[in-house]
């Protein structure tokens, strides 16, 4: 067992995890604040979700190193090398969840710290513990806790769980099943090899695009309703229905081809280019809902 350092620290966080769900915890807070923005909530918000995440992370690490070792995309991950006491991971693991949680009591609200709990309890428990190697329903119950940064966004602000919030929980859920099968795909004969039920493994790879299609599809209803229900004005709305058109048209391109992974590469760039133009739209283009 080597010594651990300040990069293996550091790369266990899984830093693009981190810096994506950002990008939407910041969709949701611009959403919620309609231009009055509250600098120091936000960087208080920032930094706690971060931490919250970074945990939850580390933790995933933990319990899934015996699958990183099978996965050619996962094998240099710090814990599969080795490179870290389990033991160090879990006490690391605490002191940043503790500290998220902790920021997060101080300077937002309790609707705020219950969502990222929430998130962090569906992902490391529900999701990475149990439902990953047992079930093929993993990635569905999996995304509540992908939508849980962008909604403790909107929550540090609003204090509530009103229709906004619903809308963007939908948004985030939708988004992250296509994304996700997009990756699985990718790597197929790995998650088989590593005996992962996934929609590709168990349903084929068929039916997993057949389903990634009506995903989109839901998801650029999802994302207009922003507007209908008088939160976001029409230029997001433009933007919202453009990118959803264009991610179904990706789809839609050698759809039958014989180049399952290309098409599935091609989604999956589209998919990570959708988040941060959204959230983008949210925080320029808000508006007061009626009532």
């Amino acid at each position: 067992m080597e010594r651990a350092t300040l990069k293996n620290y550091i790369s266990i966080t899984k830093p693009g995890i981190i810096l994506g769900n950002m990008i939407s915890v910041m969709g949701g807070f611009f959403l919620a604040s309609r231009g009055r923005v509250d600098i120091a909530l936000l960087l208080s918000t920032l930094v706690g979700i971060s931490l919250v995440i970074a945990s939850a992370c580390v933790l995933n690490n933990c319990v899934d190193r015996d699958l990183d070792r099978m996965m050619s995309r996962t094998r240099d991950r710090v814990l599969a090398q080795g490179l870290m006491m389990p033991k160090a991971a879990f006490f690391y693991a605490f002191v940043l969840c503790a500290g998220g949680i902790a920021l997060l009591q101080a300077t937002s609200n309790l609707l705020c710290v219950a969502v990222v709990q929430f998130g962090f309890v569906i992902y490391v428990v529900v999701y990475s513990i149990y439902l990953k190697r047992h079930s093929v329903h993993a990635a569905l119950i999996g995304s509540l806790a992908g939508a849980a940064p962008p909604l403790a966004g909107y929550c540090a602000v609003s204090n509530r769980f009103d229709l906004g919030a619903v809308i963007l929980l939908l948004i985030f859920c939708l988004w992250q099943l296509p994304h996700f099968y997009s990756i699985a795909i990718l790597h197929l004969d790995e998650y088989a090899a590593a005996k992962i039920p996934v929609l590709p493994v168990t349903h084929g790879v068929a039916a997993t695009k057949l389903q990634m299609v009506g995903y989109i599809l839901a998801f650029t209803v999802a994302a207009s309703m922003l507007t209908f229900s008088g939160y976001t004005g029409y230029r997001y709305l433009a933007v919202a229905l453009a990118s959803g058109m264009a991610w179904l048209a990706f789809a839609w391109r050698d759809y039958n081809g014989s180049d399952d992974r290309q098409w599935a590469r091609r989604l999956f760039f589209c998919s990570i280019s959708i988040v941060p133009i959204l959230c983008f739209m949210m925080a320029i283009d808000f508006a007061m809902p009626a009532g």
